[in-house]
């Protein structure tokens, strides 16, 4: 079986592309990726010198810190591969952001674009973005520190507002039974039928989601037109918050499943899965003592019963 990929459109925000060549796992296995492991650059710390506003601290911090950041992979490096050890990160990882925003005689918006990084590439991906008011007299100060991180350590890090696959659809018309009537494509919420020179046509099987309808709506014989899924052709779309392009995210998320994958199958030459799976083990017997509160055999579930999970 030979990896197919085709690209079907992408712009500022959004990739869509065709992966065959795979099955469902591999599929959704690179979906999670791009969710959980690609990493992105967020505002992880902040030091307020002031804040007047009716938003405390707290929350104000909140809503900075989901607030996404236009990122350079290939100029910094994650916290845990710096080696300068410091709390705060170094200039290879981490970038400085200041806010200093004060209001003098109306009452003012202050906004995401209002901070001034020290690197002109790592900016808030949208300046419009509201994160309190501040009447006259009032002022917002401080001084926040953007690192990288992954969605494994908070959903902040997510670099994708969305990333989905589904079934490519199969759509065989049999000419010979069908009629031509157009039931099929008034039933089709997705306009995928068209009647073209007084024939049946499918306009863009993409747009098939497999829904059935058109198998319905035949008055004549409903297996004139037969929708089935492809087992091994995904659709895929992938949105960005901003923070990366799309294609570069979908790369990355490939580049991370390749070294995950290579260092999974050497694992499994040498030998090692063994004390993964035992650690493993140890850990679900421990969360089911304390979700009973006592011994793990007391809920019902013994040893082997832990080891049935564990094996499935």
């Amino acid at each position: 079986m030979v990896l197919r990929v085709e690209v079907l459109g992408v712009d500022e925000d959004r990739v869509r592309f065709l992966l065959g060549g795979v099955d469902v796992a591999f599929a959704n296995a690179l979906r999670r990726t791009m969710i959980m492991d690609v990493p992105c650059m967020v505002i992880d710390d902040i030091f307020f010198f002031d804040n007047s506003s009716v938003v405390p601290d707290e929350s104000l911090a909140h809503r900075i810190g989901f607030m996404p950041l236009r990122t350079d992979l290939d100029r910094y490096l994650h916290p845990v591969d710096c080696d300068c050890g410091s709390e705060l990160g170094c200039e290879k990882c981490r970038v400085v952001l200041t806010l200093d925003v004060e209001a003098e005689t109306e009452t003012r918006t202050v906004y995401s674009g209002d901070f001034v990084s020290e690197d002109p590439a790592v900016v808030p991906v949208s300046p419009g973005i509201p994160l309190t008011k501040i009447a006259p007299g009032q002022a917002v100060r401080l001084e926040a520190y953007a690192r990288l991180g992954t969605g494994k350590e908070h959903s902040k890090w997510q670099p994708v507002s969305s990333a989905v696959y589904q079934h490519v659809a199969e759509i065989v018309v049999d000419e010979d039974r069908c009629t031509d009537c157009g039931e099929c494509v008034k039933a089709c919420p997705r306009d995928v039928f068209a009647i073209e020179e007084s024939k049946l046509r499918v306009v863009d099987v993409n747009l098939c989601i497999i829904c059935g309808e058109c198998e319905k709506a035949c008055p004549v014989d409903p297996s004139a037109v037969t929708v089935g899924a492809l087992d091994d052709l995904f659709l895929f779309t992938v949105e960005s918050t901003g923070c990366l392009k799309p294609a570069k995210l979908v790369v990355e998320a490939v580049r991370v499943l390749s070294v995950k994958l290579d260092e999974f199958s050497g694992k499994l030459e040498r030998g090692e899965t063994e004390d993964v799976f035992d650690a493993f083990e140890v850990a679900e017997v421990e969360r089911r003592r304390l979700a009973g509160g006592g011994d793990p055999d007391i809920g019902g579930d013994d040893e082997g019963d832990v080891e049935s999970d564990v094996e499935q």
